[in-house]
């Protein structure tokens, strides 16, 4: 009987995968970073819960999509990064992203949402094009600087928009609902872009009732081309009953099911990578949010495997 059947022994990789190499085409990584969060720190320790919490998903055989990334997924460990400047972290984030990117397809474990901006660079410079993004957060990550700061977890919307990393009429978001004034909370749409509130989500579930949201974010893709799509999901799009341990909570969020269904759905897509952000241990209860990222990170790379 292999180690995989124990649910219990120590060990700290992604569904117990082996670490990563030229043989496996699927990886995950920590970036263990939260130096740039506004309220309360804790993001730093999320690769290893999510980690943790992932061993309970067992042969990881998903259950809509019947296929396991056992045998093709990696994990490549945690980043090796500066941990009290922001520049310097991204600095040294670069390299190693782009080796990674082009060996495995990527599922980055965070850290606050400061590390998408760099992310969203490296493979910008990687495939040579702007990318789609969908968003699931319950912030907009718009803000022009970061309480007096130029870059921070809530700026990285606006500096990629800015930078031309992403395909302003592609940027989806999910699940908006936090505070900010009206020029913050409609950046995207006045860029362009569809935002979907979690007021809009409220009450749709099921693949059908989300089909028109589903079938606006595919109808932007057709339009451009079926562009390369990143997936940018911030553990705060889910309500505080779903997920208490994040940083900036915010009540009357989605709901775990309705994640799941999106992704499930969207599965088709050409993802090109994802992050899952912002799950900060020390405030969560019973693992409830490294549970969710755990199952959303596998759902995505379940579905990865699918399409291919």
């Amino acid at each position: 009987m292999t180690d995989h059947a124990f649910a219990f022994l120590s060990n700290n990789a992604f569904l117990k995968a082996p670490p990563a190499s030229a043989a496996t085409p699927y990886a995950v990584a920590g970036i263990a970073w939260d130096g740039s969060v506004t309220n309360r720190p804790g993001a730093r320790f999320a690769p290893r819960t999510i980690r943790e919490a992932s061993h309970m998903l067992c042969d990881a055989i998903h259950p809509h999509f019947d296929v396991s990334p056992e045998g093709r997924l990696g994990d490549a460990g945690d980043l090796p990064l500066p941990n009290t400047s922001l520049a310097a972290m991204r600095e040294a984030m670069a390299p190693q992203v782009e080796k990674l990117i082009r060996t495995h397809h990527m599922a980055w474990l965070g850290g606050d949402h400061s590390i998408t901006l760099p992310l969203l660079r490296a493979y910008r410079a990687w495939l040579g094009r702007p990318l789609a993004v969908i968003h699931f957060d319950a912030h907009c990550d718009t803000w022009e600087d970061h309480f007096g700061e130029p870059s921070g977890h809530g700026t990285w919307v606006y500096e990629a928009i800015q930078e031309g990393l992403v395909i302003r009429e592609c940027f989806t978001q999910l699940g908006i609902r936090s505070a900010g004034v009206r020029a913050a909370r409609d950046y995207v749409r006045d860029q362009g872009g569809q935002i979907f509130t979690a007021r809009d989500l409220r009450g749709l579930d099921n693949p059908a009732q989300l089909a028109p949201v589903l079938n606006a974010i595919r109808t932007r893709l057709a339009v451009h081309g079926h562009p390369p799509v990143y997936l940018s999901l911030d553990i705060d799009c889910l309500d505080p009953a779903f997920a208490p341990g994040t940083g900036t909570p915010e009540p009357g969020g989605m709901s775990t099911n309705q994640v799941l269904s999106v992704l499930e759905e969207l599965a088709d897509l050409p993802f090109v990578g994802m992050d899952c952000v912002e799950v900060a241990p020390p405030y969560d209860h019973a693992e409830l949010s490294s549970q969710a990222a755990a199952h959303f990170v596998w759902t995505y790379l379940c579905g990865r495997l699918k399409r291919a």
